[in-house]
């Protein structure tokens, strides 16, 4: 673009010191149509006018003028313009599916087009995107505080709405985050009870591997117990026994103040989006958790802007000051429940397998929130995995073998069966006609302890040989096969004692 300056100096140049349009053109490092076009401009200002003295300082006082209406968009392409109408309708999607927490910001759609191969910048990105939405909104002054390395901890929770099997899921996000290094963990759970937050807790402390002096919290029912006047809050009895077990204070935000722990109301904003704002379809839960470890890792080695320092260079200050952690504090909510005809106990409309001679009898349940463990005279009996949906079964088939044993007609249609994708197949290819059999194989399997997996081994290698149908002969036969183990070097001087030992004894007999 031309300056002022520069369109006074070619005139200069050209009139007053008689330069040609070529030597202008080559002492300003300008195309000389450019030249050109100035001085020709010039002439017919001159032309229209009576006075020439004025004419000159008008024209030489104005600066140069440019239409921009007619030119192409040089960064801002319509391709571009296309792939920004389609993240800005995706945002509209989440918004009318309820997932309005998720929706991309500015800087999140910039951050796509880059990883697309777009050479653009978020001004552009931000002018583009105002033109079409402009919200007015009200901003607010925040004081910037000062924090001391391993001082303060924030917590809260955050709702996702994820597709697990293409099935939209809720589940709860508890985040933790440094108020000095702005170090970040957090973890999933299916709801936002007492159990998910006190397991939050243990596991943040030990994947820290240390304990702050305070942690913060709002006024969450799960720490809140009630209020007591207008600004004190009796803390709940979950909150109490983690204060005593691990020994940290704590303090509870002002009502509807959610600045008053900033950092991990940011936070649970801003995991939310970088983990679930473009990837939110997942086959299991699992995979959505290992997926937003991932992305936090990479949060953390990030370098913040006011610091300069990524979060885990500052959080190396902090655990040199933080408190030791304590052993590993075991939460659970203990209930004792009856075994039905079913061999099954109820919790929340779901029901869970234990073995069938309990059947009449009282068991002790641990409940916690990814798992329920079932005793029987301090015994362990059972261990699943815990569900959050209603009015399931989830069985172990081999609780029932006693019973299968006696019934074995109720096997082909049994719940139990059912349940194992693999042993269902496994018995309606190979052993529809020998239930007994089928039986036998599976006592064998947990009274060996053969899993699955080296079950499956097993009928492969027989399928692959060729050596007629699977039968429950070949089966144990093959599973019973063990390596050949190594014998014992039994040491010199314990063999040189057995010796004396025997002579002792021989002499003594005499």
């Amino acid at each position: 673009m031309i300056s002022m300056y520069t369109k006074q100096e070619i005139i200069i140049q050209s009139y007053r010191e008689g330069k040609s349009q070529r030597a202008i053109s080559r002492d300003l490092q300008i195309s000389r149509k450019t030249v050109k076009k100035f001085i020709s401009q010039y002439e017919r200002h001159l032309q229209k006018s009576t006075n020439h003295q004025e004419a000159q300082s008008s024209y030489l006082s104005e600066p140069p003028e440019y239409k921009t209406s007619g030119r192409s968009k040089l960064k801002l392409t319509q391709e571009v313009q296309q792939e920004i109408d389609r993240l800005l309708e995706a945002n509209d999607q989440k918004l009318r599916e309820g997932l309005r927490k998720q929706m991309l910001k500015k800087c999140d759609i910039l951050s796509h087009l880059h990883k697309q191969g777009f050479d653009i910048g978020y001004t552009t990105v931000c002018n583009y995107i105002s033109q079409k939405r402009l919200k007015p909104r009200n901003k607010e002054a925040f004081i910037r505080q000062s924090y001391s390395p391993g001082e303060i901890c924030e917590f809260d929770w955050g709702e996702i709405k994820l597709y697990i099997n293409d099935k939209i899921v809720r589940v709860q996000l508890a985040v933790f985050t440094s108020a000095f290094s702005n170090y970040r963990y957090a973890k999933l759970y299916h709801r936002q009870d007492t159990l998910s937050f006190m397991e939050a807790h243990v596991s943040f402390f030990a994947h820290i591997e240390g304990v702050y002096l305070q942690m913060v919290y709002d006024n969450m029912r799960v720490a809140v117990s009630k209020f007591i006047g207008p600004h004190e809050k009796e803390p709940t009895q979950a909150l109490l026994q983690m204060r005593a077990h691990y020994g940290f204070t704590h303090r509870f935000c002002n009502a509807y103040r959610g600045n008053e722990k900033g950092h991990v109301e940011r936070s649970v904003e801003y995991i939310r989006r970088k983990a679930f704002g473009v990837k939110s379809h997942f086959s299991s839960v699992k995979e959505a958790e290992e997926w937003l470890l991932a992305t936090i890792n990479k949060i953390n080695a990030t370098r913040q802007g006011l610091t300069g320092k990524t979060a885990n260079e500052l959080f190396k200050q902090e655990k040199e000051v933080l408190h030791t952690v304590p052993k590993e504090m075991i939460c659970y909510e203990p209930i004792q429940l009856r075994v039905d005809k079913y061999a099954t106990v109820s919790y929340r409309t779901n029901r869970y397998s234990v073995p069938d001679h309990l059947v009449g009898n009282f068991v002790d349940v641990r409940i916690m929130s990814q798992q329920i463990e079932i005793y029987y005279n301090q015994h362990r009996v059972a261990i699943h995995a815990r569900s959050y949906n209603k009015h399931h079964w989830i069985i172990n088939i081999e609780h029932f073998l006693e019973t299968f044993k006696k019934k074995p007609g109720a096997l082909p249609g049994s719940q139990a069966l059912v349940s194992s994708s693999y042993l269902k197949h496994l018995y309606e290819d190979y052993f529809t006609n020998d239930p007994r059999g089928f039986i036998n194989l599976l006592n064998y399997c947990h009274n060996n302890k053969v899993t699955d997996e080296k079950l499956e081994q097993a009928v492969s290698r027989i399928i692959t040989s060729g050596k007629g149908n699977i039968t429950i002969e070949k089966m144990t036969a093959l599973l019973g096969n063990k390596q050949n183990t190594t014998p014992k070097i039994v040491e010199t001087q314990t063999i040189n004692l057995a010796k004396k030992q025997l002579s002792h004894a021989t002499r003594l007999m005499n």
